[in-house]
């Protein structure tokens, strides 16, 4: 079972999304430290939310850059890992992320994937935004992912 087939029967339980969110911290730990939450995800298209808290503030008390550069990665590979054909697989390998004003209150991160044709290997950039309650931009990144054939034979 892949992870859009496990994605999508979790949808259909109570708080799904939730859950399905805190698997993905279990499975990736660091992401833990943000306690990120999907509220959409889907091929395509994600939508994640992060509470502004002491564990995620900076000297000034706002949201951390480096915590939302990590948003941006959560929403940003979960999105594309749901979109890629089961034929590949990706990792990070670069990302460029703008940061364009303090973000004070609890964040929300969104991407939209389109890809017309997947490459046997190479790049994919995924962009991701992320706003305030006010839907204020308050970052954004390009996020180059390698994206290539899973083997053959996997150990």
């Amino acid at each position: 079972m892949n992870t859009l087939e496990i994605l999508n029967r979790m949808k259909k339980l109570p708080f799904g999304l939730k859950a399905f969110s805190r698997i993905i911290c279990l499975k990736a730990p660091y992401f833990s430290s943000i306690k990120p939450e999907f509220t959409r995800l889907e091929p395509g298209i994600g939508e994640a939310k992060m509470e502004k808290r002491r564990a995620v503030t900076n000297h000034i008390g706002t949201v951390h850059a480096i915590a939302m550069a990590n948003l941006c990665e959560f929403v940003g590979g979960m999105t594309l890992e749901v979109s890629v054909p089961k034929t590949h697989r990706w990792i990070p390998a670069s990302m460029k992320i703008d940061y364009l004003k303090k973000a004070k209150t609890d964040v929300y991160a969104s991407t939209n994937i389109k890809v017309e044709s997947w490459p046997d290997s190479g790049p994919v950039t995924v962009h991701v935004d992320v706003f305030d309650q006010k839907k204020v931009k308050v970052v954004q990144a390009d996020i180059e992912m390698y994206v290539s054939l899973k083997s053959k034979n996997p150990k």
